[in-house]
C-alpha cells in the first residue's frame, strides 16, 4: 500500500504545482486554496508512505513523480516548449524513478 500512497502523493505533487502556477502569486482564491489543500494530501501521504519505505527512495520518487508530471502538464496544458534536452531530462528523472523502485526491497 505504501507503493499506492507514494503514487497519489506525487500525482498531488504535479496538481499542486499547477494550481500554485495558476494562482498567480497566491493571488486567485480557487487555485491557492486547491495549492494547500492538495500541499497538505501529498505531504500526509508521503510521510505514510515513509513509515515503510525508506527515506531516500521514497523522496525521490515522491519530487521525481512531481518533476515529471510537472513538465508533462507545463507541456500539454501551457503550452510550454518541447525540447530534446527537455525530453532527455525528463527520462533522465524517469529513468531513475525506475531504477529506485527496483532496487528497493519493500
Amino acid at each position: 500500500m505504501a507503493w499506492v500512497y507514494l503514487f497519489v502523493a506525487g500525482i498531488l505533487e504535479t496538481v499542486w504545482a499547477f494550481t500554485m502556477k495558476k494562482s498567480d502569486g497566491f493571488s486567485n482564491f480557487t487555485p491557492t486554496a486547491i495549492t494547500i489543500i492538495t500541499m497538505i494530501a501529498s505531504f500526509g501521504l508521503l510521510s505514510v508512505a515513509m513509515k515503510v519505505l525508506p527515506l531516500g527512495t521514497a523522496y525521490m520518487i515522491w519530487t521525481g513523480i512531481g518533476a515529471v508530471g510537472a513538465f508533462v502538464v507545463g507541456i500539454v496544458i501551457l503550452g510550454e516548449p518541447l525540447t530534446a534536452v527537455r525530453v532527455v531530462a525528463a527520462l533522465l528523472i524517469i529513468s531513475g524513478i525506475i531504477t529506485m523502485k527496483l532496487s528497493s526491497a519493500t
